[in-house]
């Protein structure tokens, strides 16, 4: 919490007073962290509140003269009663504009923060701040907070909303709620990184979730059909636009729904529908985001362009016998995905994507089909984001009854819908009225959707770390819809044939008793667990942090360029608003390159090396943190100065071991002796126990 604390109340209000824009760097709105989608701010509370001070100056220094004394008064009611419409005149017509046109946020670049960084959280948090006066009720960072906090109780309610739907039971809600709450470490990030663009984001694809489960389900009106319809256009649209990674997420569910469309399992009605949400949505977030080519280019928009064109050359694909069908079907996936690829590479010569080239080597070197000393590639696949997950998830989720009883339901629907599959295949309609006795839980299109989804999730769980924050929670929801599901256990007693007992009757019973046993057991174990945990109140304080951004706030100029490792250059950012050489977003490949740059500083260069990089960005300053310099780690290969030297050619591998090697020391450790050549082109000017920091001389001196 000390870098939220850092903000104070600027934050929201982002225009304090005419003079302290035009003389402050920009707001940028959101608290940072170290995560990939972290947004550093600026900070302007230092200025705040200057009128009335130099209003109570004056009265002290005139106190024996009454009439200058009451002037001064009138003067400052009068600024008063203006401010507000010169913070409205700023906020309507230049603050907007200030944050797209941002050159003192990155030193020597002019970026759009508002598209580089998804500031339209914090706009609109910002604007919602203002306008319902919440300024007398309490300062912008609890509100910031508690709009994030507000947005996960939307996530969690989706969630309830989803699998009472797929059930018939509210009970079923509730223990999909029970379930993501006892598993917080695995479904969201919210409890150690407030800020992320994904605890905005994933609220909102929760709500898209449970509108699409809605609208593919057959049993609802058209009233109701429409109310979802329209929900899950504006949180199509809402999750594009907040969340830079949200295109790739909407194409693994577009994966989920193609394959309903091409085993006939939705009416076609529906899928274009679907497909008009989806390119409704694609075009208006590449408007609302400067026309972002990453948009044009994402797998999604291929997968819809490709399979609207199969379709097209495809029209009787779901007529004739079985074996034709398969034929068909086979040649509708080449086609889709020929197609798709061609759509993208098109696309990509015609507007070129920095990432695009980027991203195929990434997934190269991940499944080991290529081996690269690429700094940044390796410092990406380092990421605990992007490992593969520990045997503790899989751990946590079954003490927590959640795994053996996901693998139930999984196995149940899956076998389920692969028998309706085949049916559908065989040329056999699908029901669409089906009842309780009819034993056929994989008929009901909102289920097959979420087989497909918690597979095709899941998988990508097993690869990925941070993709068990998509999976996880509809786990905890697809887990209790079948346990209080009738249909489920119906489904088993029809396949088991049971005879002695009437199976409607037992199947009643079980998705009542099951979740009963399974609740009480979970409130005896974990509810006082949870509420303990739920009231512990912590923050984080760093004194050594607090005293170097004291430091750079009083002593160092406006103008000064700061260049240190990502994570510390967005908290000095949010606390000071001097610029910085770099931040810690990693899904912008340029400013992984300028991170690369400044990380040479623990590297094994010569000073003449360091300083032409640094002073190639327009760096004043360089902090150097002991805590990487001298970074201990089980996993050798993956610390800064591992991977700076693998990346620099600086290793020496002898019977399976890496060795550094250079005739440079590590720069890091070298400039603190304070002896020539490092002084000619450094000076310290601040250290404590966790960091040194070092002005970069502008004029070289030669002392020997």
């Amino acid at each position: 919490m000390t870098e939220l604390r850092c903000r104070k109340t600027e934050t929201l209000e982002g225009d304090k007073g005419e003079e302290e824009l035009q003389s402050e760097p920009d707001s940028q709105t959101a608290p940072n962290g170290a995560d990939l989608n972290d947004r550093p701010v600026a900070d302007n509370t230092e200025d705040g509140g200057s009128v009335a001070s130099d209003g109570a100056d004056g009265q002290e220094q005139k106190e024996d003269d009454g009439v200058k004394e009451e002037e001064a008064q009138d003067k400052e009611e009068e600024v008063n009663r203006h401010e507000p419409s010169i913070k409205k005149s700023r906020s309507t017509s230049n603050w907007f504009y200030e944050l797209t046109i941002d050159n003192r946020t990155v030193s020597g670049q002019t970026v759009n923060a508002v598209e580089r960084l998804s500031l339209y959280p914090e706009l609109i948090t910002s604007f919602i701040y203002r306008v319902t006066g919440s300024q007398d009720l309490m300062e912008p960072i609890y509100f910031y907070i508690g709009a994030v906090f507000g947005l996960q109780a939307v996530y969690v309610t989706a969630l309830f909303v989803c699998s009472w739907v797929m059930s018939g039971t509210w009970v079923a809600g509730m223990l999909a709620v029970a379930w993501y709450v006892i598993n917080r470490p695995d479904t969201t990030k919210v409890d150690h990184a407030i800020p992320l663009r994904d605890n905005w984001a994933l609220p909102y694809f929760s709500c898209q979730v449970a509108a699409l489960t809605g609208f593919l389900s057959n049993n609802i009106n058209s009233a109701t059909e429409m109310f979802c319809y329209l929900t899950m256009s504006a949180t199509t649209f809402t999750f594009l636009l907040v969340w830079e990674h949200s295109h790739y997420v909407l194409f693994i569910q577009g994966l989920c729904l193609f394959l309903l469309d091409s085993f006939d399992l939705v009416p076609p009605r529906k899928m274009a529908d679907i497909h008009k949400v989806y390119l409704s949505s694609l075009f208006l977030a590449y408007l609302f985001q400067f026309q972002n080519p990453a948009l044009l280019s994402s797998p999604l928009l291929s997968l819809l362009i490709s399979s609207v064109l199969a379709r097209y050359f495809q029209q009787n694909m779901k007529m004739g016998p079985l074996v034709a069908r398969l034929m068909k079907l086979f040649l509708h996936f080449y086609l889709v995905f020929t197609t798709g690829i061609t759509f993208s590479y098109l696309v990509k010569k015609l507007i070129p994507v920095n990432e695009s080239d980027f991203i195929l080597k990434f997934f190269e070197v991940k499944f080991g089909l290529n081996t690269t000393t690429d700094f940044v590639t390796n410092f990406l696949l380092c990421q605990e984001s992007f490992q593969t997950p520990s045997q503790d998830l899989f751990l946590r989720l079954t003490q927590a009854s959640v795994l053996p009883f996901y693998f139930l339901v999984l196995l149940v629907c899956l076998l389920s819908t692969l028998q309706t599959i085949y049916r559908r295949l065989s040329g056999e309609p699908m029901k669409t009225n089906l009842r309780l006795e009819d034993g056929r839980i994989g008929e009901q299109p909102e289920v097959i959707y979420h087989v497909f989804h918690t597979l095709l999730f899941g998988g990508l769980a097993l690869l990925f770390e941070g993709m068990k924050y998509l999976w996880t929670p509809y786990v905890c929801m697809f887990t209790a819809f079948g346990v209080c599901s009738p249909d489920l256990w119906m489904t088993v007693f029809r396949w088991l044939r049971l005879k002695s007992i009437h199976p409607v009757v037992l199947a009643l019973i079980l998705s009542t008793a099951v979740p009963t046993i399974i609740g009480f057991s979970l409130w005896r174990e974990y509810f006082p667990r949870v509420l303990a945990e739920l009231s512990e109140l912590q923050e984080f304080y760093d004194p050594d942090t607090v005293e170097l951004m004291n430091w750079i706030k009083t002593q160092a100029p406006m103008a000064a360029v700061f260049a240190g490792s990502p994570q510390l250059l967005g908290t000095v950012k949010l606390c000071s608003g001097w610029a910085v050489t770099s931040l810690p977003l990693h899904s912008d490949i340029n400013l992984l390159r300028r991170s690369e740059d400044t990380y040479q500083v623990y590297a094994l260069r010569s000073p003449e090396d360091v300083y032409k990089i640094l002073t190639s960005h327009k760096t004043n300053y360089v902090i150097i943190e002991e805590s990487i310099c001298n970074e201990l780690s089980h996993n050798k290969g993956c610390r800064i100065k591992d991977l700076l030297d693998i990346s620099n050619g600086h290793v020496v591998y002898d019977r399976g071991e890496i060795y550094s090697f250079s005739k440079h020391g590590r720069f890091c450790h070298e400039i603190k002796m304070n002896y020539s050549p490092y002084t000619n082109y450094f000076t310290r000017v601040f250290w404590n126990r966790s960091y040194h920091v070092y002005k970069v001389n502008s004029v070289i001196s030669f002392q020997y």
